[in-house]
């Protein structure tokens, strides 16, 4: 018997699915992490150079330790030793084959709101990389954009300056102070609310809670 709130994802997967691609991105319901690692392995053709920066999301359906150890080259910042490599490896994002990220909100109606502190997340989303996979559980899916973006300033910002723990407001409080310290993650906000071209950013959504 299906569980109450795998049927509310599985029915508001369908909704989005839709209203994603009537966007012009391609996008994919999958009700588990097992599921959803398949279909992103299914994406990514083998020799691929593949990318990541907070994607979560993807660690947790084990994608990135796919790409690791898969017949792929993988971009990998967390691997970095320098200031000067790390440098090198977030360039090179925007001219790789997969760049895999997650969301940090999506409307509904298919916008994605996404808040990053350096810009290079949100840069690669927009232009560089052939390919952007999107890996969201659906428990980043509110009603309306407003409400996506106060996800994304209100929840997602703090509760990631948890891991952080720099001088902010929200990691003393867990609550946004809209500040400008100089140590703030919220210095770029960007709503991707269309896909041009059609079908280069992929959202596979996952019938389970992921990432922050």
């Amino acid at each position: 018997m299906t569980k109450p709130m795998e049927a509310y994802y599985e029915k508001r997967g369908k909704i989005l699915v839709q209203n994603l691609q009537n966007r012009h991105f391609e996008a994919y319901y999958c009700e588990n992490k097992e599921k959803a690692l398949e279909k992103a392995l299914e994406l990514i053709p083998e020799g691929a150079s593949v990318g990541w920066g907070g994607a979560m999301s993807a660690q947790q359906i084990g994608l990135t330790n796919a790409i690791q150890k898969g017949n792929y080259t993988a971009l990998d910042r967390s691997s970095c030793t320098s200031p000067e490599e790390l440098e090198r490896v977030t360039r090179e994002w925007f001219g790789c084959d997969c760049f895999l990220t997650g969301a940090n909100a999506i409307s509904l109606d298919g916008q994605m709101v996404n808040i990053d502190g350096t810009g290079n997340r949100v840069a690669a989303i927009c232009y560089g990389p052939k390919e952007v996979i999107v890996i969201a559980g659906m428990n980043k899916v509110m009603d309306s954009l407003e409400d996506a973006v106060t996800r994304a300033r209100t929840v997602a910002a703090p509760a990631n300056q948890q891991r952080f723990l720099r001088d902010t407001p929200c990691t003393v409080t867990g609550s946004c102070g809209d500040c400008k310290k100089a140590d703030c993650i919220c210095n770029q906000i960007v709503i991707t609310r269309h896909c041009r071209p059609a079908g280069r950013i992929k959202f596979i959504l996952v019938g389970e809670a992921l990432g922050l």
